[in-house]
Formats: C-alpha cells, sequence, structure tokens
C-alpha cells in the first residue's frame, strides 16, 4: 500500500462583516488568534492560522469582512479580500443563517465569479435556527453560486466543523509542511497583542468608537530575573471626545480594557503580564497613509 502523502495549502475565509468568520477560525486552532467582535469590520488585517495533524497543513487565511469602503482603511481591507481570493487553494464563503441573503452577499457571489478559485459555502449559526429553515436558504444560494461544497457549522458550538475541516483537506494540493506543527499563526506576537487590547476596547466601548481605534505596541520586554513580562501600548483614537470616553470617568474604562485584555495576553504568552496603557489622539488617521502604514496597514504588500 503506497504512503499517504502529505497535503497542504491556504484556504481564504470570507464573508459578510459579522457572519462568524474569527470565531470558526479560532475554534480550528484550538486558541485565540483572531479578535471577535459584535461590531463590524473587526478584522482589518489578514489573519493567518495554522491548522497542523498527521497528514495535512491547512493555512487559513481570515479577511477583513467584504463591504463598500467609505475611506482609505476601507479601501485596504477591500484590496487584502479581493488579492486574497486569488492567492488561495480554496476559498469558504461563510454567510450568516440567521441573518439570511443579503446584498453584500451578492457583492460577494459577483467577486466569487471573478476567480477560478474552488468555493465552499459554509452556512454559521444554524444553533440559531430550525433546520427547516435552512432548506431554502441551501436552494437559494445553489442558484447563484456553482459551489463545491455546501456545509452547515455553528463555530460556536463546534457542531459540523470537524467534517467541515475533512473536506478542506479533500481540496488541498499535496505540498510540504511550511510551519512547525506547534506554530499556529504567522503572525509576531506584537500584533497578537496589540489585537487582544483593541478587542477589549471595541467591547466595551460605545458606537461611536470602534473604528477609530488602532493600538500601538511600544513596548515587550522581559525584565531580567523575573518570569513577567512588561507591555507598554497606546490606544489611539481620532477625536479627544473618543479619548474620554477610552479613559473613562477617573480612568475606570481604561483599567477594565487593560485588566481583560491582560487575562488573554497572559494566556496567549504563558507567563504573568504587567500591562500599561496610554491613549493618544490622532486625527483622522484612517485617511492618512503614514499613519496607516504605523499601525501595520501596508496596502502595497498586497
Amino acid at each position: 500500500m503506497s504512503e499517504q502523502k502529505f497535503k497542504s495549502g491556504f484556504v481564504s475565509i470570507i464573508g459578510r462583516p459579522n457572519v462568524g468568520k474569527s470565531t470558526f477560525l479560532n475554534r480550528v486552532i484550538g486558541q485565540k488568534i483572531a479578535i471577535m467582535s459584535d461590531k463590524p469590520q473587526t478584522t482589518r488585517n489578514k489573519i493567518q492560522g495554522v491548522y497542523t495533524d498527521n497528514d495535512s497543513q491547512v493555512i487559513f487565511i481570515d479577511t477583513p469582512g467584504i463591504h463598500k469602503p467609505k475611506h482609505k482603511l476601507g479601501d485596504f481591507m477591500m484590496k487584502v479580500a479581493q488579492n486574497t481570493l486569488r492567492e488561495v487553494d480554496l476559498v469558504l464563503f461563510m454567510m450568516n443563517v440567521e441573518q439570511g441573503f443579503g446584498r453584500g452577499d451578492e457583492f460577494i457571489i459577483e467577486r466569487l465569479k471573478e476567480t477560478n478559485t474552488p468555493v465552499f459555502l459554509v452556512m454559521n449559526k444554524i444553533d440559531q435556527i430550525h433546520p427547516d429553515e435552512l432548506f431554502p436558504l441551501i436552494e437559494q444560494y445553489k442558484e447563484l453560486y456553482d459551489f463545491k461544497e455546501i456545509i452547515p457549522i455553528s463555530a460556536l458550538e463546534g457542531n459540523n466543523v470537524d467534517t467541515l475541516l475533512e473536506q478542506v483537506k479533500r481540496y488541498v494540493p499535496e505540498g510540504p509542511q511550511y510551519y512547525p506543527a506547534d506554530q499556529v499563526t504567522d503572525h509576531p506576537e506584537r500584533f497578537i497583542i496589540s489585537e487582544l487590547i483593541r478587542e477589549k476596547a471595541l467591547h466595551l466601548t460605545r458606537e461611536e468608537i470602534p473604528h477609530s481605534i488602532a493600538v500601538a505596541i511600544e513596548a515587550i520586554e522581559r525584565r531580567e530575573g523575573g518570569n513577567a513580562v512588561y507591555v507598554s501600548a497606546t490606544v489611539v483614537v481620532e477625536r479627544s471626545s473618543q479619548k474620554g470616553i477610552i479613559i473613562g470617568k477617573q480612568g475606570k474604562m481604561l483599567k477594565e480594557i487593560g485588566k481583560r485584555a491582560r487575562v488573554d495576553i497572559e494566556n496567549l504568552l504563558g507567563s504573568k503580564v504587567f500591562l500599561e496603557l496610554w491613549v493618544k489622539v490622532q486625527k483622522d488617521w484612517r485617511n492618512r497613509s503614514t499613519h496607516l502604514r504605523d499601525f501595520g496597514f501596508r496596502a502595497d504588500e498586497y
């Protein structure tokens, strides 16, 4: 009997904002590498998650939710999402069965028609609806695009995620192991730490804040003789009023953001963490290329 060849490939997860892409990625990888929030457009950069088992390695790319851009940051996010479709072996188009079909899905399907990459339809959040509601939805999507596979899942509960993984592994080609078996992301710790802080700020603040937040890591250091890691970071907002909201009354909000972020950072680094947070106003940073570069958004790389 011939020995089974190792398979490896790149898989892009696309879909409207807030369909559960990051939840799915974190479920598959088994730890938190992508930030989750009920606010749309949470993911801004490509997040690569690496899944490895005995006979395969799948590199998942969680792209920014595809939407019509409103500013330079939006343009950058769209460029990232659309370029990714051409670079991968398989596309997972994820939709939220609770929301049903939307104009955003139409926009994405038009983009998919421009690529020859095989596409799965992943119907997420099946734990939220009655099974009978699923079939009309499947028919609706089938009429619009010839999906290679249609797989209903619940990323949050884990339902059917293993089935989806098995199907993904069937479609990726034979190839090398790109990353060590214990590596779960290609992003440096600095990036993930900044994202974890941003996630807590998104969770805790009101509507006007989210898209105007960036987090810059000033320093990460392990001081001699100690087991603790010291992290210093700046939360950047666009207006003074937003700075006030992030800091909160008597600094309470900033303290709470720091407290929650520290727990996740300690899990990531496996050691005690001292986290120091500052807040800075950088007017209109989302429309300034120099600021976008400072915060890691490099459109010219894609």
